[in-house]
């Protein structure tokens, strides 16, 4: 079992480097097919310039689109070709209204999508939507690679957060590729439920699931000794030194996220390594 297809979608090349270098080496790692979908986005809103502006610069603006989409396409066919894996790469234009439906179109017959961080400095409006597009829309999970991190083939310690959810045990199954390489992998589980029914042994048949599969697993039952569970786990990987987190996203409507946040974007926004996410 492994992925087979791969797909990144750059809107830039300054933040794409390293979901790129990443989406080659998983490529060379899983003998996989790599493929970049490289999209000029036109941010323009049309309904709010005066009348009679709107052909003038709806054509200015798919100029500017066109040209960033050749520049993209060039950059990835580039950077592709001196890979040495099986590859390939198309470009095209989207409204940035409309740019949901061109990525979960291609993420629908992808294994894995491989993304920059969505959040960051100088981050375009359309990261999120792409990352949301690919999951929600596209069906498929996703891989948000940090800036400057280094890319693996093949992680050998890989940190699953486990909170019984559904998001959670989906994000785990569609991470089994890696679970399966892995060396080690460390359940994760934060202030278990005093009174559930797995409440002398949590994460035991998550883990008697994955072991069934080849799976080393570990258990790790921690305190909530910090305010959000994204600290607690981010400090937890750095004191594990694992490779990769799987976590299921989205636990909470992506509204009350993007308000009030949550352990997924607190978790896009700080970690410092892969993090691995389905919905």
């Amino acid at each position: 079992m492994a992925y087979k297809s791969l797909l990144t979608v750059m809107t830039e090349t300054k933040h794409s480097q390293t979901a790129l270098a990443q989406m080659v080496a998983l490529a060379e790692g899983q003998g996989a097919h790599a493929e970049a979908l490289c999209l000029g986005v036109d941010r323009s809103q049309t309904g709010y310039y005066y009348a009679g502006a709107n052909a003038l610069i709806l054509q200015e603006t798919l100029s500017r689109a066109n040209a960033e989409a050749d520049e993209i396409l060039a950059y990835a066919q580039d950077f592709l070709g001196k890979s040495g894996i099986r590859w390939s790469a198309e470009n095209g234009v989207a409204q940035i209204a409309d740019l949901g439906r061109h990525v979960a179109r291609r993420a629908r017959f992808s294994d894995l999508v491989i993304l920059p961080r969505p959040y960051g400095k100088d981050r375009n409006a359309e990261s999120e939507p792409i990352v949301e597009a690919a999951m929600f829309e596209g069906h498929a999970p996703v891989l948000l690679v940090p800036d400057d991190v280094e890319p693996i083939s093949s992680p050998k310690t890989v940190m699953v957060g486990w909170n019984e959810s559904i998001e959670a045990m989906r994000a785990i199954r569609r991470a089994l590729p890696f679970l399966k390489q892995a060396e080690l992998a460390r359940i994760v589980v934060i202030d278990p439920p005093r009174h559930g029914p797995d409440r002398s042994d949590p994460g035991g048949l998550l883990s008697q699931m994955l072991a069934r599969h080849g799976v080393k697993c570990e258990i790790d039952v921690l305190s909530k000794t910090m305010t959000r569970v994204s600290d607690i786990l981010n400090r937890h990987a750095a004191d594990t030194e694992a490779d990769m987190i799987v976590m299921g996203a989205y636990g909470h409507s992506r509204f009350r996220e993007a308000i009030l946040g949550g352990a997924t974007r607190n978790m896009l926004e700080q970690s410092e390594v892969p993090v691995f996410l389905a919905h």
